[in-house]
């Protein structure tokens, strides 16, 4: 395995985290005696195959249905030295309700201190208000750090660039001292977040790239064949950890076998630069061919945000599913991605085009380049990609 510094924190972290969003029994929280025996022993099974190589950042959330339940049977067990544990715990408008989730989140994981608390879900400017308000979540979580119950916090998010960076560069209370966040080859929009977590020494943790960066463990044949000779998962994480600001990249193993190709890009890092430039000169070229070079170089610029837009529509989000579906064929991840707005709340936010007909778009479109266009490409990825709405994982 391989470590990095995570931040200012000290800690030696392996470039691949163990995640704890898959491997749980449910994802609405559940008495411990109604957890089957073989999923309990798949979990450990998870974990201690991790442990096996290298990989002791164990990352779960409050918000993981039975995850930190079924852990509290499995991390006591384990030399507490070694283990880098991380939870989650959502900011909430009264910070003593968020400090005693925080204290039931140690009682379930059978701990007396938590290494990296992470402050979940900061996804809008009302979320964050209630993290880094005076005497706020924030304020908690460092006097949680003062009694020894947690040593360092950090803050997780799917939010827009401009909440991150205002989380990123927030000083009061001693400011945050990581984050976890999206960045991949196919969203490479929060790079200057990642910039100034940088500049602040935070430590980068990259939230799912197998998954959200793509459903890369079922990858279309178009994709596979663009990043030949590497599986396109090894791609994005060698891509990913070619970066010295990205510290680690959450694996959300379902089982024991799940970290097998991930951590086979590890034998391919001292060749990234070699490797990666011809594949990012195929995937560019595929996307130039699909969607033609201006708007390959198009996210959305001019356009309103969700919650300003007619009929709430995300139309950003449309817009980048539509290209890569055309230029990678990326189908079944647009429509997994797609058929969550309207049903992601403020962790996937907006409105799909369904009710396009009956909008009136022309004057929010007037700062957009692609203004005439823009109706057409989001009637198009509606007939494309919708379907019954979909749930989030942890609305199942």
């Amino acid at each position: 395995m391989h470590y990095r510094r995570f931040g200012r924190t000290e800690l030696q972290m392996p470039v691949f985290s163990c995640g704890g969003m898959r491997y749980q029994y449910r994802w609405h929280d559940i008495p411990l005696e109604k957890v089957p025996a073989d999923n309990q022993e798949n979990l450990k099974a998870t974990i201690d195959r991790s442990l096996e190589l290298g990989i002791n950042h164990i990352e779960t959330a409050r918000g993981y249905g039975s995850s930190e339940r079924q852990l509290g049977l499995v991390l006591p067990t384990l030399p507490r030295e070694e283990l880098i544990v991380q939870t989650k715990v959502a900011p909430d408008p009264d910070p003593d309700v968020f400090v005693g989730q925080v204290h039931e989140s140690l009682e379930r994981l059978q701990l007396d201190h938590i290494d990296l608390l992470g402050l979940h879900g900061i996804n809008n400017h009302e979320r964050l208000w209630w993290a880094i308000r005076p005497g706020g979540c924030l304020a908690a979580a460092r006097e949680l750090v003062r009694e020894g119950k947690v040593r360092h916090v950090g803050f997780s998010t799917h939010a827009s660039l401009d909440v991150i960076l205002a989380a990123v560069e927030h000083e009061q209370d001693g400011g945050f001292d990581y984050v976890n966040l999206h960045w991949y080859y196919i969203y490479q929009q929060n790079w200057p977040a990642i910039e100034a977590a940088r500049h602040r020494d935070m430590g980068v943790f990259i939230i799912s790239p197998a998954d959200k960066g793509g459903m890369l463990y079922r990858p279309p044949k178009k994709l596979s064949s663009l990043c030949d000779p590497l599986h396109p998962l090894v791609f994005n994480c060698l891509f990913c950890l070619s970066r010295s600001e990205i510290h680690t990249l959450g694996v959300g193993a379902s089982c024991p076998e799940d970290f097998d190709l991930q951590i086979s890009a590890l034998s391919q890092i001292d060749r990234a630069n070699t490797l990666l430039p011809p594949i990012e000169g195929r995937l560019r070229s595929a996307l130039i061919e699909a969607v033609g070079p201006e708007l390959a170089d198009y996210h959305g610029e001019g356009l309103p945000a969700w919650h300003e837009s007619p009929g709430y529509m995300n139309m950003p989000i449309m817009l980048w599913l539509r290209t890569l579906a055309l230029a990678y064929d990326m189908l079944e991840y647009g429509k997994m991605r797609y058929n969550l707005l309207g049903n992601g709340g403020h962790w996937f936010p907006g409105l799909n085009a369904e009710q396009i007909d009956q909008l009136e778009l022309k004057e929010a479109l007037t700062k957009s380049p692609f203004a005439e266009q823009i109706p057409a490409f989001l009637r198009e990825a509606h007939s494309m990609f919708y379907q019954k709405p979909k749930k989030r994982l942890s609305q199942s």
